[in-house]
């Protein structure tokens, strides 16, 4: 008797891929305004990467719940729904509100600094490298984690998408060592961007329902045993970078459990606009 396949849990896979696309989605925003040409061509492939990979996690999630009757119904009130009721890699993308996305809190910032009165303030590209390393030093952990998933399909996602992971991590690690021993602009800069974006990263570690679920399974990856690799990860670079590590406390951000900053709320009205006034559309 052959068993039957062993799948990840959908709200697992869809925190995954929600993180991708929303992290691809700031990042594009860089396209046309990168500091030199060469930035601003690697900032859109990085968006690329990062689409590609949302997308293959939301096809596989897609394809999960149109086969589950009980999830089919969950997912039923989504209006980009065909109208045989199944759903889409575009469904989850773009008829998703911001309460049922699940990335993570610091993904969804935008790019200017702490003291930036609005989200479509000064871009501060020392941001935007700040966070592209916090978080490619954690999915090079938990890619690399994933590649032995007991769902195969995801394991073969991870391993295409650890190859890509790896290349952003050096990408932005060699710039946030260009900034931090740079000049004394560049520094400060990256010194700013690291004190406003680390408290964010508190939320890699407050598992949610879904994590536990995956990790229970052997789908997923369980954070709290990648954080030393993650700090020695982190730590390693900002010395290099001859920057100081800020101390950690304060508020912990929700946004993988559906609690989001004010800024996600725009960032979704610019993604979805297109698909929301025309949701029958085939491009």
């Amino acid at each position: 008797m052959v068993s039957a396949p062993t799948h990840a849990p959908v709200d697992y896979l869809l925190h995954l891929a929600d993180n991708a696309l929303v992290l691809g989605q700031r990042n594009a925003e860089w396209c046309g305004h990168g500091p030199i040409l060469e930035e601003d061509l690697a900032l859109a492939n990085n968006s690329l990467d990062l689409l590609g990979q949302a997308r293959m996690l939301y096809q596989h999630a897609a394809a999960l719940i149109n086969d589950d009757a009980d999830l089919t119904q969950r997912f039923q009130h989504l209006q980009g729904a065909r109208t045989d009721g199944r759903v889409s890699e575009d469904t989850l993308a773009y008829f998703r509100d911001t309460h049922e996305f699940r990335n993570l809190t610091l993904l969804e910032l935008p790019h200017s600094g702490a003291l930036a009165s609005t989200a479509s303030g000064d871009r501060d590209y020392a941001t935007t490298i700040t966070r592209n390393f916090l978080y490619s030093a954690l999915m090079v952990l938990v890619w690399d984690r994933l590649h032995n998933s007991a769902d195969a399909h995801l394991a073969a996602i991870a391993a295409k998408s650890l190859k890509e992971v790896r290349y952003h991590l050096r990408h932005a690690s060699d710039w946030l060592v260009r900034f931090g021993d740079g000049t004394a602009e560049s520094h400060a800069r990256a010194q700013a961007a690291l004190n406003h974006l680390l408290p964010y990263c508190q939320e890699f570690w407050i598992g949610s329902d879904a994590e536990t679920r995956a990790v229970q399974s052997n789908t997923g990856a369980d954070l709290a045993s990648l954080k030393a690799d993650w700090d020695a990860l982190v730590d390693d670079t900002v010395l290099e970078a001859t920057l100081k590590r800020p101390a950690v406390q304060g508020h912990v951000p929700q946004g993988k459990l559906g609690v989001h900053s004010e800024h996600m709320g725009f960032l979704l009205a610019e993604m979805q606009s297109l698909a929301r006034t025309h949701p029958q559309a085939v491009w």
